[in-house]
């Protein structure tokens, strides 16, 4: 699973969000231009979405969606492939579920 699939996955909870994303490793040359972003604004999710399409994978790359209230959702990428997955809305780790049957509480 990619990032820009955990994105899609999030609809309309993670439109409005504005995404700040760290690496330990740069594997893409868009994973630069994703370091270019000041860390302080952000970029919005459809930015973000066209910098991880196609395929991009991730190394220990935490990706952190905030809204007006603060930080709303972390998706964390560990091993290029298993994810972590935080939100403040019950609602959104329920979608993902039904999507991801394998998912597992931690």
């Amino acid at each position: 699973m990619t990032l820009a699939e955990l994105l899609v996955r999030l609809g309309s909870f993670g439109l409005d969000l504005t995404w700040r994303v760290e690496f330990d490793e740069i594997v893409d040359p868009r994973c630069v231009e994703m370091g270019k972003k000041p860390a302080d604004a952000g970029m919005d999710t459809l930015t973000l979405l066209s910098l991880t399409t196609p395929l991009l994978q991730l190394i220990d790359a935490e990706a952190r969606g905030f809204d007006g209230d603060g930080l709303a959702v972390v998706l964390t990428e560990v091993d290029s492939s298993l994810w972590d997955v935080r939100a403040v809305d019950e609602r959104v780790l329920s979608e993902l579920r039904r999507h991801y049957p394998g998912a597992k509480d931690l």
